[in-house]
């Protein structure tokens, strides 16, 4: 009995001693596995980057602003600005405010040059500006000068001038046919030279129509019967034509060429055009006695006064004996003046219209 006892007391010891040992063995087992990683198994959290770390933030924003001027110092409106960087980045523009200020907010950082331009101003273009993330930079002023372009001026010598104002009168006829040169529609015209005034005198007086004008006056006379000293017939017409001429000719070259050039005073007629019809008449009667001068003042119109007067004294030369003296100078004078006052209200209020070859250009410039 105590044999059977003893070897069933070491049967149990190594059943005991064998389930250690597999448990042992089961515990390190299951710690491996614990320890090893399967190729597809997912990455644990504390690997993966969270979001909010540095790696996925993106760079802070920066700013470029600055103020355009001129060489004086003053603000300069509405220039251009140009902003190109050096790589990656499209170029922008912009223009300075009231104040002469520009701005670009928004800008990652890079390095950028400015380009600025204004009309009638020189360019110019910034050193490079290095601008970090976040950046607020203000660039120093920046300073524009005035455009130094060729330009060609061509001057003409007062000759010259005052030829192309005898070419734009020859040209004006009414309906094409009567002259019209002594009305200026350029309220700004250049005076003539007094070689100028002589021209266009002898101009008006060989005029074929003035000659006819003439003939016109001479029949009109012979008709009425006018100086009747001169009698009737071919004899009388031909010396009612040649005192109608003399007229012409004397009235033309004293008033319009001698006295003007003496006196400095523009023979024409200076079309006003704009107003009230009763300062318009006024004024276009008043220019029988008020002349502008070379110099652009007005002043009592000696040429034409003392014109029609020197004329109608030449005239006792050739009319009739009875019909001369003083009362004839007088009465062909004030008659002249008449005639002047009669032809500025006709110039003023109904040959603009009728007159051809008035340059396209002319306004009522006063």
């Amino acid at each position: 009995m105590g044999s059977l006892g003893e070897a069933i007391g070491c049967i149990r010891f190594r059943l005991i001693l064998i389930c250690l040992i597999l448990g042992s063995a089961l515990r390190a087992t299951f710690v491996a596995a614990q320890n090893t990683t399967l190729p597809n198994a997912p990455q644990r959290a504390q690997d993966v980057p969270s979001p909010g770390t540095a790696a996925s933030q993106p760079q802070a924003a920066g700013t470029i602003e600055g103020t355009v001027l001129d060489k004086n110092g003053d603000v300069l409106q509405a220039a251009q600005i140009t902003l190109s960087a050096s790589s990656g980045f499209a170029t922008q523009t912009a223009q300075s405010g009231s104040d002469g200020q520009f701005s670009f907010p928004g800008l990652p950082a890079n390095t950028y040059t400015l380009t600025v331009s204004a009309p009638g101003m020189s360019s110019c273009t910034s050193p490079a500006i290095a601008l970090r993330a976040g950046e607020f930079r203000i660039v120093p002023a920046i300073t524009l000068s005035v455009s130094s372009l060729a330009t060609t001026v061509t001057v003409r010598d007062k000759e010259q001038v005052s030829e192309e104002q005898v070419q734009i009168a020859v040209q004006q006829r009414i309906a094409g046919v009567i002259p019209n040169f002594y009305s200026s529609y350029d309220w700004n015209a250049s005076p003539m030279q007094a070689k100028q005034k002589f021209q266009l005198s002898i101009r008006s007086i060989i005029d074929p129509v003035s000659l006819l004008s003439v003939a016109g006056v001479a029949g009109a006379e012979q008709y009425k019967n006018v100086f009747p000293a001169y009698g009737s017939g071919f004899e009388g017409y031909g010396k009612r034509y040649g005192a109608a001429l003399a007229n012409h000719v004397s009235g033309t070259l004293l008033g319009r060429a001698v006295y003007p050039s003496i006196f400095h005073q523009d023979p024409r007629y200076f079309y006003k055009g704009t107003g009230s019809i009763r300062s318009r008449a006024l004024y276009a009667i008043s220019a029988a006695v008020i002349a502008r001068g070379d110099d652009g003042r007005w002043k009592p119109n000696y040429s034409r006064v003392l014109g029609n007067f020197t004329a109608a004294a030449v005239s006792n030369l050739y009319y009739p004996s009875a019909d001369r003296g003083g009362s004839l100078v007088l009465l062909n004078g004030l008659a002249g003046l008449g005639a002047d006052a009669v032809a500025n209200l006709i110039r003023e209020f109904l040959l603009k219209g009728i007159t051809s070859h008035v340059p396209r250009s002319i306004n009522d410039q006063r």
